[in-house]
């Protein structure tokens, strides 16, 4: 063995002439994994923290069930506005008298209103334009108008208008009652859905007293 030849070393580690062994240095795989995860973390702990950033300027301070279900807070029961209605056994279509009006700027309502009311049985007394105090100022379908004595015909004539609305007017003595027509009137129901809505019209739903949320606590 040569004296220039390392200890331990032989083989083709020889030293022989002018050949040297080439001696590498270690890979530093270890510090460029280190620096990966280090970077990962970086970047997580950016993410969290824009997160937050973003909840407090949007206002939600994670109260998710107080903000996102306000139904779950207590709340106060309250009655209905308006009385609700009786069941009440709704007379036949020729037993009703009824005063056809338009309140629309269409032209011609009227008449063929109430000749296709008379054609179903209906009693028309008359028909023209609206009263000043309806005309052009009824915007659903229709307004039946009648006294405390005719309520049950008011609702009768209202099933042959979906989307019509009873008034009753408390100083009206008379049985007869007057259909207003409105802008959103287009036609007369069907025979089958008026049917369907003389059901409905003489069986009312009770009425149901509304829940109001109470305000939540102050912190």
């Amino acid at each position: 063995m040569s004296m220039l030849t390392p200890s331990g070393m032989g083989g083709k580690y020889r030293v022989t002439g002018d050949t040297y062994p080439r001696m590498r240095r270690p890979r530093k795989r270890g510090r460029i994994v280190a620096a990966l995860v280090a970077s990962v973390v970086v970047l997580s702990l950016f993410g969290w923290g824009a997160l937050q950033l973003f909840h407090v300027f949007s206002g939600d301070d994670g109260d998710t069930k107080a903000n996102a279900a306000p139904q779950n807070r207590p709340c106060t029961l309250v009655s209905p506005s308006t009385p609700p209605l009786k069941p009440m056994a709704l007379p036949q279509p020729a037993a009703v008298t009824m005063n056809v009006y338009n309140a629309t700027p269409r032209g011609g309502l009227a008449k063929s209103t109430a000749d296709e009311l008379a054609k179903r049985g209906f009693k028309v007394g008359k028909f023209g334009n609206a009263p000043v105090p309806y005309d052009k100022k009824v915007t659903q379908t229709a307004l039946i108008v009648a006294g405390p004595a005719a309520e049950a015909a008011a609702r009768e004539a209202g099933t042959q208008v979906a989307g019509s609305t009873v008034k009753i007017d408390p100083t009206r003595k008379d049985k007869s009652v007057d259909l207003m027509i409105g802008t959103a009137f287009k036609a007369l129901s069907s025979p089958a859905d008026a049917a369907k809505a003389r059901v409905a019209a003489a069986n009312p739903p009770a009425a149901k007293p509304t829940c109001a949320a109470s305000a939540p606590a102050a912190r």
